[in-house]
């Protein structure tokens, strides 16, 4: 009696044939551009929450503790969407719009270690007057600094 011989494997998808495309930097850009438009709107919402118990923080001169709370609670709101979207699906709805998606070097998905020290990263380089950003126009891949040292990439997004 012979024993059965093992079924063949799979076929890979056409994901896992595709070999992973970096983004162009304009696209990147845009994307930058259209999720500042997306997080007003999430910053308008979030406040409807805080500013009744702060009270008016834009008086800073009088109300400067409130005002710091104000804008730690806004960089939370901000980390926590960026980091669900880049964990669950590596997308924001401005790179979903833009045909991009975020994963490390090796192509899988982040990991939230991975993600959190790439908001920071991202946050500072933003604040440092854009420079982390600014980093793609003379890094050799075309990638931001926080992406270089993250070991992650802005894909181009087959799916």
């Amino acid at each position: 009696m012979s024993t059965p011989e093992a079924p063949p494997p799979m076929p890979p998808t056409a994901l896992q044939d595709a070999p992973l495309q970096v983004a162009q930097l304009w696209p990147r850009f845009g994307a930058i551009v259209y999720e500042s438009v997306l997080l007003f709107g999430v910053s308008f919402i979030a406040s409807w929450v805080v500013v009744p118990l702060l009270g008016d923080a834009g008086d800073g001169a009088t109300n400067g503790g409130a005002l710091a709370a104000y804008r730690g609670y806004l960089l939370a709101v901000f980390g926590i969407y960026f980091i669900y979207c880049w964990r669950m699906s590596g997308q924001t709805l401005a790179m979903k719009t833009w045909g991009l998606r975020l994963r490390r070097a090796d192509g899988q998905p982040l990991t939230l270690p991975v993600a959190v020290g790439r908001y920071a990263l991202a946050v500072a380089g933003l604040l440092c007057i854009g420079v982390g950003f600014l980093w793609a126009l003379v890094d050799r891949d075309r990638q931001f600094l926080h992406d270089r040292l993250m070991g992650t990439r802005i894909l181009r997004a087959p799916f």
